[in-house]
């Protein structure tokens, strides 16, 4: 590999790319997630219990305390609040979780920019596998929760990887430019939990966007994170089909966003090895 080449930033370099260097992501990412849990008494249990004890502090906290509810129905029990809270949480959560580690994933592995047979590009990648794995994990609580509440399981629970698809496909193109942006600009790393705190509350993950006044849905449907926690919640709690158009063009703008992310990382990283 000549590091004074330019990388390849087509969308097909893109995809090629990946496939290539699919062995070496599956193998980091399982020393990633075991890594964490590393030392701990019951290891990869943790990834079990944390999102249950979190969804039994919400119960109560929601559903007991505030006695919050999500709808005017009175046939809406006290852990149906908790469930659909829960659903936002979790797609919240893999937004959150990605982008505030991917400003540091360079600086925190100074020793690969050195070796220039590293694919750098990866590294966010791998951040992604990691996260999936613990809102896969963060899913079969949930599920457990809805059968739990509501006695039964919809089929259309079976359409969750092709709502959950483009949302990763976008927050993994931000994660290229945010590992790339930690680089020169340090300060990204600490606004960046800031923003991903706000967009907690400019979500409808605590609330449903038919509660804000009219002037205000425009603003809460511009937000990225809406459409797809809307749609978690429709096939996945309400048995409903997903928004098939909505979901055409959301894919179509996570697309676009995952090359521009991808370009900006390969064009940029070429001063990774200078600044650091």
């Amino acid at each position: 590999m000549n590091p004074h080449s330019r990388a390849p930033i087509s969308p097909w370099a893109l995809v090629s790319n990946l496939w290539q260097h699919r062995r070496l992501i599956m193998q980091m990412t399982r020393r990633e997630v075991i890594g964490r849990y590393k030392g701990s008494m019951m290891g990869l249990l943790w990834s079990f219990l944390n999102p249950l004890f979190m969804l039994a502090v919400y119960t109560f906290v929601f559903s007991v305390v505030f006695k919050a509810r999500w709808t005017t129905s009175a046939d809406e029990g006290k852990g149906d609040f908790a469930v659909l809270l829960f659903a936002g949480m979790i797609v919240h959560g893999l937004f959150a979780e990605v982008l505030n580690r991917a400003p540091g994933l360079i600086l925190a592995n100074v020793n690969y920019v050195k070796k220039v047979v590293f694919p750098l590009e990866i590294l966010p990648v791998i951040s992604m596998c990691a996260a999936l794995f613990h809102t896969g994990v963060s899913l079969l609580v949930l599920l457990g929760a809805i059968v739990v509440v509501d006695g039964n399981l919809h089929s259309t629970m079976l359409l969750v990887p092709l709502v959950v698809l483009p949302y990763i496909i976008f927050v993994q193109g931000l994660a290229w430019i945010l590992a790339s942006l930690g680089v020169y600009l340090r300060d990204v790393g600490q606004t960046i939990g800031i923003i991903t705190m706000v967009m907690l509350f400019l979500s409808p993950v605590f609330f449903p966007v038919s509660s804000l006044p009219e002037n205000m849905r425009p603003l809460m449907n511009a937000n990225p994170l809406t459409f797809i926690i809307e749609q978690v919640r429709e096939v996945l709690i309400w048995g409903h089909t997903p928004d098939w158009a909505g979901l055409g063009l959301y894919s179509l703008m996570a697309v676009a966003v995952a090359w521009v992310g991808y370009a900006w990382f390969q064009r940029t990283r070429k001063g990774f090895a200078d600044v650091l």
